[in-house]
């Protein structure tokens, strides 16, 4: 992974672990377990899959990432991951993953809330990890991060670039998640310059390019020169947009979830003016790590933002003076300075 070890979370979260159980073979005889003890973990996707280059990508490289670092093959008794195409996946990839005696968990992202939830329920014993939402069960630990801290710095970047002062934000779906993403960008937009108008626009799917294109097409075309995207699979199209486009005129996109530079490559140039990373490989990678502490947080709820730097902006292609006011920006975060909205309802009209 090319931004596992510059993250600086683990510090952070080497008080959580996962007491996943060891998995032996059928037969195994004593003197078979005083070999090394393997673990297994496995994780659920939701629709945007391990190839996303964003959300479920991270999670998996994450879990990955841990599974070879432990000698352990990717499979049952391993580590492994189930695909979701589609929200009805979610149980029967979560049922299949039990079966298959995987002791821990993760569920990769808030729409795994309530099969998560049904499950967790239904086996005890089994140790589950929901990413971006909350569960209050002593089976379950609960990862959060604070998006919209991340999504300011965003915003920062997009007010210092645009020429033409006006900018749009592409979601995946309404909710509480995204919901972070579109308040913290408006809201640092607005703190560089309050004539800049940002243009809002919902995919309703995570997993849809050709959406993701057709929304970015119609912002550039309206002279919007940058655009952050926060939705998952469906972002993709808003980069191949991007490439069309720079044939005619200077656009840029902001990347999301981990770095996607990248992404942005094109004859003659990089298109990806920056990208919002949240720990989510981390996270997973670290949470893995520490089982054998036994030290699984279960009914707990542990949140990261820029001060536990569990998120960051990455300088990528801003120039000098934009990169100065994200870092000033940033530090007014961390210092409690700058309280960054949850919702769009909390902004100042």
């Amino acid at each position: 992974m090319k931004i596992s070890h510059k993250f600086g979370l683990a510090a952070a979260i080497a008080v959580m672990g996962l007491s996943l159980v060891a998995c032996g073979s059928k037969g195994s005889s004593s003197s078979a377990s005083n070999k090394t003890v393997k673990y297994s973990a496995a994780l659920v996707t939701d629709g945007g899959g391990v190839d996303d280059k964003s959300f479920n990508q991270s999670g998996w490289e994450g879990l990955e990432a841990w599974g070879k670092k432990n000698g352990l093959k990717k499979g049952v008794g391993g580590y492994n991951y189930a695909q979701s195409n589609s929200d009805a996946d979610f149980t029967p990839n979560i049922n299949k993953l039990i079966q298959a005696k995987y002791k821990t968990i993760f569920g990769i992202g808030y729409k795994l809330e309530s099969a998560i939830t049904n499950a967790a329920k239904a086996n005890p014993k089994t140790n589950f990890v929901i990413i971006d939402d909350v569960i209050n069960r002593k089976n379950v630990a609960s990862v959060t991060f604070k998006d919209n801290e991340g999504a300011f710095l965003a915003g920062v970047a997009a007010a210092k670039t645009t020429k033409t002062k006006k900018v749009g934000f592409i979601g995946g779906q309404h909710g509480a998640v995204i919901d972070r993403f579109e308040a913290g960008f408006r809201q640092g937009v607005a703190a560089v310059d309050k004539n800049i108008s940002v243009d809002v626009k919902y995919a309703n799917d995570f997993s849809k390019p050709d959406v993701g294109q057709a929304l970015a097409n119609a912002m550039y075309n309206n002279n919007e020169d940058v655009i952050y995207q926060a939705a998952g699979g469906t972002g993709m199209g808003v980069f191949s947009a991007a490439k069309n486009q720079i044939k005619k005129k200077k656009v840029w996109v902001i990347g999301v979830d981990r770095d996607q530079t990248a992404e942005g490559k094109y004859s003659g140039g990089n298109l990806t003016l920056t990208s919002t990373v949240k720990g989510v490989d981390i996270a997973v990678e670290k949470l893995a790590d520490d089982v054998k502490n036994n030290d699984f947080p279960g009914g707990k709820t542990i949140t990261y933002g820029l001060k536990e730097k569990g998120v960051k902006l990455v300088k990528g292609n801003l120039d000098a003076a934009a990169w100065k006011a994200v870092q000033d920006y940033q530090q007014q975060i961390i210092d409690g300075k700058i309280k960054v909205a949850e919702k769009p309802s909390q902004l100042k009209k």
